[in-house]
């Protein structure tokens, strides 16, 4: 049955009666600088929560049902934490509490939170079902960690169990013998919206979203799973900060760089629809780059209202190699047949 305009249907993706150009901006440049909590705040699905641990810091009561602000409510002894941290020393902490992203620790004049991928006991990949349920058997147990972040003027600490299995140091050696260009394997540990941090044996590192493919990737999943061991190369060391900048994509070379040699106007190749948008569709070629096919150049059946009615996500389709701009990454095509 004919489908009526407007009803029942997103409106943009909708094909415009002249096809002209619509002249629509999109954002398709890299996010925006990570804020430095995120390093940190692995596998935390709320708000993180700060040393003093106040409830109002969510809004959010039964969140915070499992805190004890009692227990936490002592002073930090700041300059404890941060010999901890400096030196790369493991100290045995009392578990009194958790919240969605983790647990919450204490001990003498020290109290903090330990994020739920680093914990031992809770496994890569583990769903919100029974995430609470791990939680509650850490309650009252007393655990190993590091310090990993300790930023008095924010009144945060933050620990790791998982970094503590490496033995005392084995950060501060690590950190020393890596550089820039090195390749090092790890396994993944989390999967988050801007990138993916991998444990390489005492340390954690990121790949920025922007590092794991020369091409479009929508979302970090796509590219890698939880648990799976990848080979990455190192982009920068901050051995002050325990930070590891990762990538993955640049193991490869750069596809734009000899494009030209590859592929040139008149190939026809297989590709994938990745996008859909109001003046034309994305599709990514096997080589891992997207090219655009315009609105204006795809010939649509009678019937069809919208450009999804013709074309689908995931589809596979016949490309024809129109234009290849390498400079400004851009890349033309037309559906073939």
């Amino acid at each position: 049955m004919k489908a009526k305009p407007g009803v029942g249907r997103k409106q943009k993706d909708r094909i415009p009666k002249d096809r002209e150009h619509h002249r629509e901006t999109r954002n398709l440049t890299a996010p925006d600088k990570l804020d430095d909590c995120w390093w940190i705040s692995i596998g935390a699905d709320q708000p993180l929560l700060v040393a003093g641990w106040e409830a109002s810091n969510t809004g959010d009561e039964k969140n915070n049902q499992h805190q004890n602000p009692g227990r936490l409510a002592s002073a930090i002894n700041w300059h404890k934490v941060e010999c901890l941290l400096n030196n790369d020393e493991i100290i045995t902490l009392e578990v009194v509490g958790y919240n969605r992203g983790g647990i919450l620790v204490k001990g003498n004049s020290l109290h903090g939170f330990v994020p739920a991928s680093h914990l031992v006991d809770h496994p890569v990949g583990t769903n919100k079902g029974i995430r609470e349920e791990i939680f509650r058997r850490y309650l009252g147990r007393e655990i190993q960690v590091k310090v990993i972040e300790c930023e008095p003027e924010k009144d945060r600490v933050v620990f790791s169990e998982r970094a503590a299995l490496a033995g005392a140091g084995k950060r501060k050696s690590l950190l020393a013998s890596l550089a820039k260009g090195d390749i090092i394997s790890g396994f993944v540990t989390n999967i988050t919206d801007f990138g993916v941090f991998v444990d390489l044996g005492g340390v954690e590192g990121l790949i920025h979203v922007s590092e794991l493919s020369w091409g479009r990737v929508q979302h970090p999943s796509e590219v890698v799973k939880l648990g799976q061991e990848i080979e990455t190369v190192i982009v920068e060391v901050l051995e002050e900060q325990a930070r590891i900048a990762l990538s993955l994509k640049r193991l490869k070379s750069n596809p734009w760089d000899n494009l030209s040699s590859q592929l040139c106007p008149g190939d026809v190749l297989d590709a994938v629809v990745t996008r859909i948008v109001k003046y034309g569709v994305f599709a990514c070629l096997d080589i891992g780059l997207e090219g655009l096919i315009h609105i204006s150049t795809i010939v649509f059946p009678a019937d069809c209202v919208h450009i999804s009615d013709f074309l689908k996500v995931g589809q596979r389709v016949k490309v024809n190699v129109i234009s290849i701009d390498a400079p400004k990454r851009r890349l033309g095509l037309t559906l073939e047949g």
